[in-house]
């Protein structure tokens, strides 16, 4: 278990000596203690602001202004909300002296020995995994963009390009520790404001020039896809703005952690409420119904560019950067899992003992994600389906709960019915978004083929 004893002026060799007597490699290597708000602040922003966000367009396509808008501010609201949650309760354990480092460790604790170990552990895992599996994808998607851009006759595959950025993957995979990301972390939240300020300036553009797609904000399809639609734009806004690694992000926070969380999660949802409401915004003003679910491929009609080849380029630059950092960080609760199984806590963290295996599960790790993105091209239908199960009660449903058994607030009292009402709505919409995910499947297992270049 990967919990601190109680905080003082020597917090961090307490630490480390609990961390060596309970030889939680895992905890010591990848969750070390020693950060500030501040690079907090850039971890959150790194795990929730993704390219995924230029999807939000595409959701409002089957919302329309008034729905698309709404699941926005109700996104963020309630996300800020569940998260500021789940860090209220991490502090008090670490005050009461059980300073929990994982997700599974709090609901270990909290709701029991069978939910740690066979719901949120294998949940979180799965969701942390197919995150950088997505990323991996995504980026080589970008990377061909840019390919088709400057050799339209090229005759390089897809699963080419999503394998050089598995190579690029495979470099920063090798970073020590969650807080060694830090400055990488501030470079991809300044790059999540390029790309995101890139699309919104293309949208505008290419909105009041005559280049555009005429537009229509009308919702289209049979009442049934009208249906689905919107079950899958709903879970689309809830999943972009899912993290699933809370815990393991004031981890990295130096004891007390007091408050530290709060401004940290303050700094990220300025970057958030800046990137979404722009992107999804001035995205769906321009291209209405016709929002594609990558936003930036809007910008290419029948391989003719809307805005100059080189702002594509640029903004798919941004992007692929930004990728990578993304993939890095979901990949922190394998790297601890790894860590613990592999290195030896009572050896120097750098030792050959140490960081042989380390470089050799690490690699194997990406290897493994890079082969089922280049295998899978059609994953996204997937991950949808793992995020419905793994992001919505992680992020929307699990905070509220952890709250009101930690706390114990009267039943009579707004706080426990508030919560209360999040949980079971996001519990149902949960199952919902499933159900959209699977019928998904089910419409376009026809086209699905290993290493296709789509």
């Amino acid at each position: 278990m990967g919990f601190l004893g109680p905080s003082s002026a020597g917090g961090v060799q307490e630490r480390d000596d609990h961390l060596l007597k309970e030889r939680d490699a895992g905890a010591l290597f990848v969750l070390k203690s020693e950060g500030s708000w501040m690079h907090c602040g850039y971890h959150l922003s790194t795990s929730i602001v993704a390219p995924p966000l230029l999807s939000l367009p595409y959701a409002f396509a089957f919302l329309g202004w008034t729905g698309g808008i709404i699941c926005l501010v109700i996104g963020a609201v309630v996300s800020f909300y569940s998260y500021n949650l789940i860090s209220l309760v991490l502090e008090h354990n670490a005050e009461m002296g059980n300073r929990h480092l994982r997700f599974r460790d709090m609901a270990y604790d909290i709701m029991g020995p069978i939910w740690g170990k066979f719901y949120v552990g294998p949940i979180q895992f799965l969701v942390c995994y197919g995150a950088v599996v997505g990323s991996t994808l995504l980026g080589g998607e970008c990377l061909k963009t840019i390919y088709k851009l400057s050799n339209p006759d090229g005759t390089m595959k897809l699963f080419e390009f999503i394998i050089i950025f598995g190579c690029l993957m495979l470099v920063l995979a090798q970073v020590p520790s969650f807080h060694s990301l830090r400055h990488i972390n501030l470079v991809s939240l300044v790059l999540s404001l390029l790309y995101s300020a890139c699309a919104t300036g293309a949208s505008i553009y290419i909105g009041l020039s005559s280049k555009g797609p005429e537009k229509d904000y009308s919702l289209v399809g049979s009442t049934e896809s009208r249906i689905f639609g919107v079950f899958n734009a709903v879970a689309i806004i809830a999943t972009t703005y899912g993290n699933g690694i809370i815990p393991e992000i004031q981890a990295t926070l130096a004891p007390p952690v007091k408050g530290k969380m709060f401004r940290g999660l303050c700094i990220c949802y300025v970057v958030v409420v800046t990137t979404f409401f722009s992107v999804a915004i001035s995205g769906y003003w321009a291209f209405g119904n016709k929002a594609d679910a990558l936003l930036l491929n809007n910008f290419l009609v029948d391989g003719e560019a809307l805005v100059p080849k080189w702002f594509i380029l640029m903004t798919n630059v941004f992007a692929i950067l930004q990728l990578s950092a993304v993939g890095v960080v979901y990949l922190q609760p394998t790297n601890e899992v790894l860590e613990n199984m592999f290195a030896d806590p009572m050896s120097e963290e750098f030792s050959s003992r140490n960081v042989i295996p380390r470089l050799i599960s690490r690699s194997t790790s990406v290897a493994v994600a890079t082969t089922i993105a280049a295998m899978l091209p059609f994953f996204g239908d997937i991950n949808s389906l793992i995020g419905s199960f793994g992001f919505l009660p992680l992020d929307f449903v699990l905070p509220m709960v952890f709250y009101n058994l930690t706390f114990k607030p009267s039943r009579r009292s707004p706080i426990f019915g508030l919560n209360i009402a999040i949980a079971a709505v996001f519990s149902a919409g949960a199952v919902i978004a499933a159900v959209a995910a699977v019928r998904q499947i089910a419409l376009d297992a026809h086209t699905y083929q290993l290493f296709a270049d789509v």
